[in-house]
């Protein structure tokens, strides 16, 4: 881990103590990674999207402060955090401009945009949700894997270190969550 990398690790374990001025430092060190994240997650939108980046930061950086007891004890479990936060603000702006819509069908699924999810084929950030919410059900820690590994961009070495589990376990993991997804997807 590089010597920023250790000293995120150290300013994160500062915040959760309540150490003064940690989160003033804190915050610079993680700006790009975070916007990096942000303008990852909205290439993937549609053309047009009226977040910017900078916005998706602030507004899951509120979402991740408004905590009480931040849940995070590393770099890579706080960035699987924020990725979750940022996929949330996604989530909740793509209902409230469905809910402006009413009605129309949203278009089917591919297992390459719900795993996948990529820049060149742009997903129904939706259906993705929902997809996750409902193998979250069936396995929250597939679940897990698969955001991580998808949303927040980790591999599986960070996230087996985000989620306290070895590496083998997260391959397996991702593994089935992608048959599992693909035979819901299939369903539909």
């Amino acid at each position: 881990m590089p010597a920023s990398g250790h000293r995120i690790t150290q300013l994160l374990g500062e915040v959760r103590e309540g150490k003064p001025g940690s989160t003033d430092e804190l915050i610079p060190l993680l700006y790009d990674e975070l916007r990096r994240l942000a303008a990852c997650y909205l290439r993937r939108e549609r053309a047009g999207h009226t977040l910017q980046p900078t916005a998706l930061v602030n507004e899951a950086y509120l979402r991740l402060v408004e905590q009480s007891d931040p849940p995070w004890n590393g770099r890579a479990h706080f960035l699987g955090i924020a990725a979750r936060a940022m996929r949330q603000v996604l989530v909740d702006h793509a209902r409230r401009k469905g809910a402006q819509r009413r009605g129309g069908a949203r278009p089917q699924l591919t297992l390459d945009e719900a795993i996948v999810y990529s820049n060149e084929q742009p997903g129904d950030l939706l259906a993705v949700d929902e997809l996750l919410n409902r193998l979250a059900e069936f396995d929250p820690q597939q679940a897990r894997v698969v955001e991580l590994r998808i949303f927040g961009g980790l591999t599986i070495e960070e996230t087996a270190e985000a989620l306290d589990i070895s590496p083998a376990t997260v391959k397996r993991d991702w593994a089935m969550a992608k048959a599992w997804l693909t035979r819901e997807i299939g369903k539909s």
